[in-house]
């Protein structure tokens, strides 16, 4: 079986002046996991480089069974858009643009007609609360705001989605919701799910919980 995320043997040192170093570490994600521990331990860090964003000094990344530790440029953007959706703190929407439009790109890198993204991003958007799929990302709350962004990670069906400190900017209430949504259409389309955070109150909505912190002196685990 092809796990979504396969990481062995993963090293990584930051340039002079940063201090987060990855050592000998390897996990192995194929459901719902939380990455707990306080800002500055390195969870950002290990979302970027599973996601290829960032290059290792060794070791092997596979999603979905395919490797994107040797992959450059454009046959790693491929292999990323075709398995792997994120969601950051900040949300990264494109100002100006309609929720439509934003959840759209990953469309365009995916190569589909534009006449066909209505069809696929309004139905998303339309269940995680976004009625109005026309209304501009700039005139939503910043709850709303998160939504398209889940929307936008989970439009393409990736294998893995990885949120960084999603609810970050969010108040208590919003943070639920937001969580719930993101594990609720994981699931319904099989889709694993690696969330960062700090907040130990989001620990209780998963069945596992990996304390990076700790795995940074430990340096390894397997699932």
């Amino acid at each position: 079986m092809q796990l979504a995320l396969k990481i062995r043997d993963l090293r990584f040192a930051r340039p002079e002046g940063f201090s987060i170093t990855i050592r000998d570490f390897s996990l192995s994600v194929d459901e719902q996991v939380l990455l707990a521990g306080p800002s500055g331990c390195g969870k950002s860090t290990l979302l970027l480089l599973a996601a290829g964003l960032l290059d290792a000094d060794s070791g092997e990344i596979e999603l979905a069974g395919k490797s994107i530790t040797d992959a450059r440029g454009g046959r790693r953007d491929a292999i990323r858009a075709d398995r792997v959706g994120m969601v950051f703190q900040t949300h990264h929407l494109l100002p100006g643009f309609t929720a439509r439009e934003n959840v759209s790109v990953p469309l365009l890198f995916g190569g589909i007609r534009p006449a066909e993204h209505a069809a696929i991003a309004d139905p998303l958007l339309a269940r995680l609360g976004i009625s109005d799929p026309s209304v501009r990302v700039d005139r939503l709350s910043v709850g709303q705001q998160q939504r398209v962004a889940i929307a936008r990670a989970l439009v393409g069906n990736p294998a893995v989605v990885f949120a960084d400190e999603p609810t970050a900017a969010l108040d208590p209430e919003n943070a639920a919701t937001a969580v719930s949504l993101l594990k609720e259409i994981c699931r319904e389309r099989n889709a694993a799910l690696l969330l960062t955070s700090h907040d130990p109150g989001l620990e209780s909505a998963f069945s596992r919980v990996i304390r990076f912190d700790e795995l940074a002196q430990t340096s390894e685990v397997l699932g």
